[in-house]
């Protein structure tokens, strides 16, 4: 025991001290972030090995030049250029057996990692399933092999989701049955073609809503069995940055994301949603903190069976859908993008029928509308397929805005409370620390920024053309009541004067 409590006394930093790390999924938004962290934080840290797979006809080399002069490596690059040198990269794909990799790079991972952090999946809901079970659970199978193989390991991490066992309706910080094998899934989905898996994939999902949760459920069943020292973290919504590398850095329009730029450019005027849930969300910085800070647990736990972390933040500092779409817009209008298609609008609802109505006239409508004056004057229509997109979106990310999510977090409370004044500050993720007004601005500015490429100078004219938009929209408003009123009026004429007629004979 003694020995125990020494162990707890090392600070993380001194405990990455010379160890060497392999991440999967480096080159994706929580990865980016996960990476510059270990460098800046943990100076005397090992070599970072970095599994990358050629993309769209680019190197992994080239790759890693393009990621390390995006933000999250600016600090690393004005004041510690030297740690990058520590990025190594290693070809391969975690989606094929050994994960691609050459017999040297192979020999060298299994004598000189220490720590896996496995990051890498896809998270598009309405992937195929043969494709998320290939990226997610085939992927995780594969590292899984290789990190048996390795023989200094000391901690494994398993990335996965708090959306991953959407049946329950508390999710508890432990495993979960599986109504089926992955090694049974992963066989017949290499077996059958595509016409047959997509008959049978509503059957296979049961309890899950979408192949993302389903692939990610059956990679956790396979972590919980591999007998390594391991822990599977699961983090909620994962939004921009609180404070590292920068407040309000997000690179990708998914989820919430994507949702308040289509809302923020009057694509989006209505959400099905209750607005009062909770929203279970957290800042990318926070969530890599506490997965950095469960890899160091692990390793000094040496647990024989997986333990499990839920990044979330269960109420602790509550903010419902309705508050957040409310101070998302109030921000959106004061900091407009550029390039809006209408005056953001509409409004949030929990009834289908008010959503479907107001998708028919807010939505359809004016697509159609603004398409055929598009076809007319000889330029390229694209409203329609823009719609058609929002709607298919809307309806995917309808699941999870009107369910309650009760998420438990007490390990992450724990591990907050078991880190060292100085690894406190250093790996912050406390949720209550979040002022959610000032957040949302930060979002939202790092949205403009960094995913619509519009830099701060543009704010001005955005505004103006905010201006011109609000006047667009009540006239618009106007003349439609005005054409409401019309069409009662009309509608209601005869009825006035048959019912003057029929007065008049009786008085006859």
């Amino acid at each position: 025991m003694a020995e125990t409590r020494d162990e707890q006394r090392v600070t993380i930093p001194e405990w990455f001290r010379k160890r060497n790390v392999l991440v999967t999924g480096g080159t994706g938004f929580m990865g980016k972030v996960l990476v510059s962290k270990l460098l800046l934080s943990c100076p005397d840290l090992g070599n970072v090995f970095l599994l990358v797979r050629e993309k769209k006809g680019v190197n992994p080399q080239s790759r890693l030049k393009a990621i390390i002069q995006e933000e999250p490596f600016r600090s690393l690059r004005d004041n510690h250029s030297d740690r990058l040198k520590k990025l190594i990269i290693v070809p391969g794909d975690t989606t094929v057996k050994g994960v691609g990799l050459v017999p040297e790079d192979e020999q060298r991972l299994f004598n000189e990692v220490s720590v896996i952090f496995h990051m890498a999946a896809n998270v598009r809901f309405d992937l195929p399933l043969k494709a998320a079970i290939k990226l997610n659970t085939g992927g995780t199978a594969n590292i899984l092999a290789l990190a048996k193989q390795m023989k200094n390991l000391d901690s494994f991490v398993h990335v996965s989701t708090s959306f991953c066992h959407c049946g329950e309706r508390i999710l508890e910080e432990r495993a979960y049955p599986v109504p089926v094998t992955p090694e049974s899934v992963i066989s017949t989905v290499e077996m059958m073609n595509d016409e047959v898996i997509e008959a049978m994939t509503p059957k296979l999902l049961g309890d899950s809503p979408n192949t993302y949760a389903f692939s990610k459920a059956l990679s956790e069943d396979l972590v919980v069995r591999c007998g390594l020292p391991a822990g599977i973290a699961r983090p909620s919504i994962v939004l921009a940055s609180l404070k590292e590398p920068v407040p309000g850095w997000v690179e990708n329009l998914n989820g919430p994301t994507g949702l308040m730029i289509g809302a923020g450019k009057g694509v989006i005027r209505s959400m099905l949603c209750n607005a009062d849930y909770l929203v279970d969300v957290i800042p990318c910085d926070l969530a890599v903190n506490a997965i950095i800070a469960f890899a160091w647990r692990i390793a000094l736990e040496k647990p024989v069976s997986p333990i499990f972390l839920n990044v979330t933040q269960n109420g602790e500092n509550p903010l419902t859908w309705g508050e957040a779409i409310e101070t998302g817009r109030r921000h959106a209008v004061t900091h407009p993008f550029s390039g809006p298609l209408w005056y953001p609008g509409g409004r949030v609802t929990s009834s289908k029928f008010l959503h479907t109505l107001a998708v028919f006239f807010l939505h359809l409508i004016p697509a159609y509308l603004l398409d055929g004056l598009m076809f007319l004057t000889g330029n390229k229509t694209f409203m329609i397929k823009v719609q058609n997109r929002v709607s298919s979106g809307l309806e995917m990310l309808q699941y999870y805005t009107t369910k309650p999510w009760i998420f438990q977090n007490d390990g992450m409370k724990d591990l907050q409370k078991r880190l060292s004044p100085d690894d406190k500050k250093t790996f912050f993720m406390d949720i209550n620390s979040l002022v959610w007004n000032d957040y949302m601005l930060f979002y939202i500015l790092g949205a403009r920024k960094y995913c619509m490429k519009d830099d701060l100078s543009t704010l001005p004219r955005a505004r103006r053309v905010f201006t011109y938009l609000y006047i667009a929209d009540w006239c618009f408003f106007i003349l439609f009541l005005a054409l409401l009123g019309w069409l009662a009026y009309s509608f209601l004429t005869p009825f006035r004067s048959l019912t003057k007629t029929l007065i008049a004979s009786n008085e006859i």
